[in-house]
């Protein structure tokens, strides 16, 4: 409990005994933030007459003398009790002296005498949080609310919808993307494999184009042996020809890319048919 030097004048006289009409407080908040500096604003009635002594103290709910105030302030007397008696009046106590805990207190007027002439509702020392927060309305806006809120529900419901459907067709496209891309891997590999077998193909009629020149040439000089007498030297048939030989070879060196080995035997061979 928090005192000053000049201490109130306080009773022992139980809460039941006390007149709490006399003196009515104003504009009490629920919650007084920590820290900073709170006025109290009262309202003397016409039957109560207040004096030098009198004074307004903070008192934790639950007490039941005046001797359990927290602190407190001297009154201030009106000049004119007469005119000023409905006027509403004020002290203000000071951050300093206040409670410090969330705790429930009331204002009390306290007269000279240690008697509880007015007391507060309760109140608290806190910050005011969004539970305490009370939200009044007309009937109308709560309709209006309402209708908002069923329309909110009927687009999120379309939206779920309208997403469900892109999420299938997601799907269905990516399906589709796996079965074109196993397709297309087939493709490759058949493509792969007829490569590979032209280059064979290739190779072979190659070898069989070489084979076939190889066999269509016989040198000039071959002869043929007749029993009892010398050979007689005979000109290779196909040198009648060499026009065409020479034709031949030159198509087959165009259309197809030969090693440098079978290039040369080519230009050989070409080159000893001219000449016979």
């Amino acid at each position: 409990m928090e005192k000053t030097i000049d201490e109130p004048p306080i009773s022992a006289v139980l809460l039941e005994h006390c007149s709490f009409s006399q003196v009515v407080f104003n504009s009490v908040e629920k919650f007084y933030v920590p820290g900073g500096d709170v006025t109290c604003y009262y309202t003397f009635t016409q039957q109560f007459v207040p004096r030098r002594k009198d004074w307004i103290g903070i008192f934790k709910v639950g007490w039941k003398t005046t001797r359990e105030y927290y602190t407190f302030m001297w009154v201030t007397l009106p000049s004119d009790l007469k005119k000023e008696s409905i006027k509403q009046q004020e002290v203000k106590f000071k951050a300093y002296y206040l409670p410090k805990d969330d705790e429930h207190y009331q204002f009390c007027y306290v007269d000279q005498d240690g008697i509880i002439r007015g007391a507060s509702i309760p109140f608290q020392f806190r910050p005011e949080t969004e539970e305490d927060i009370v939200v009044v309305t007309t009937k109308g806006k709560v309709e209006e609310i309402e209708q908002h809120n069923e329309e909110l529900l009927l687009e999120n419901q379309e939206l779920k919808d309208s997403c469900a459907s892109l999420q299938k067709q997601n799907s269905d496209v990516q399906a589709e993307l796996q079965r074109k891309q196993e397709a297309l891997e087939e493709l490759q590999n058949i493509n792969k494999k007829l490569k590979q077998e032209m280059e064979e193909q290739k190779a072979c009629w190659e070898t069989e184009q070489l084979q076939w020149i190889s066999l269509s040439w016989k040198p000039a000089w071959s002869t043929e042996r007749v029993p009892g007498q010398a050979p007689k030297p005979q000109r290779n048939p196909v040198s009648k020809n060499k026009n065409y030989t020479s034709k031949m070879c030159s198509i087959f060196r165009k259309k197809h890319k030969l090693s440098f080995k079978k290039k040369r035997l080519l230009v050989d061979v070409c080159s000893f048919e001219s000449d016979s």
